[in-house]
């Protein structure tokens, strides 16, 4: 029986993506560029809101990232305002919620999203005290896919890797779960497909989040 689950957010719990978009559509506007389509948006993110701005700013063709630093700067500001835009749990995530806890499971988040802004949202979509542990991207803590902010929470909660789920919509999830020793399960209803979660070492890939219950032992 697994101990406890951790969840990236964007992509895996919270279906974000027009959140995300209409964020950095406004801040890229400041320096002249965008806006982009929700499908390039998928593969920008997943790698923090810097790695986010850089990629728009190189598909939008600033190969020197210029205006990377204004840029960088207005999306923090305006996504501290909107972060909860259009912003929604999947379908059956949280009955899969309830379930884990009904087993005993600790659960926590671990996103590369700024963390006060993590904080805002799991706590709007959840609740309080659905998660044991809520930690985002922060001063200090390496973004995943090292997997730094997972052994923290690890460490926390006093239970050892071999004993954690891990789910995530990307390959930076699937590098961070492996990394991390965890059993890591890659979810299709979130921003990238099947063949990079494959290729980034998932152990299993499920199609809705209650198959995630066929693997807590």
């Amino acid at each position: 029986m697994k101990k406890t689950m951790i969840f990236d957010l964007d992509g895996t719990l919270s279906d974000s993506i027009h959140s995300i978009k209409y964020c950095a559509d406004q801040a890229l506007a400041t320096v002249g560029f965008g806006p982009f389509e929700v499908e390039q948006y998928y593969y920008f993110i997943g790698d923090g809101a810097a790695n986010l701005i850089k990629r728009a700013l190189l598909a939008g063709g600033d190969a020197e990232l210029v205006h990377f630093e204004a840029a960088y700067q207005a999306y923090r500001e305006i996504f501290k305002d909107n972060c909860m835009y259009q912003v929604k749990p999947y379908e059956g995530i949280v009955e899969l919620l309830a379930a884990l806890r009904a087993r005993g499971l600790k659960l926590a988040v671990l996103s590369n999203k700024p963390h006060a802004e993590t904080i805002r949202v799991v706590e709007d979509l959840f609740g309080k005290d659905c998660f044991d542990i809520i930690q985002g991207q922060m001063e200090g803590v390496a973004i995943k896919p090292n997997p730094e902010g997972g052994i923290r929470i690890l460490e926390k909660f006093g239970i050892a890797p071999q004993d954690t789920l891990y789910l995530g919509d990307t390959g930076t999830d699937m590098l961070t779960g492996k990394a991390l020793g965890s059993f890591t399960i890659g979810a299709l209803w979130g921003f990238r497909k099947r063949d990079e979660l494959e290729e980034h070492g998932a152990d299993v890939i499920v199609g809705h989040p209650l198959e995630v219950l066929n693997y807590i032992g």
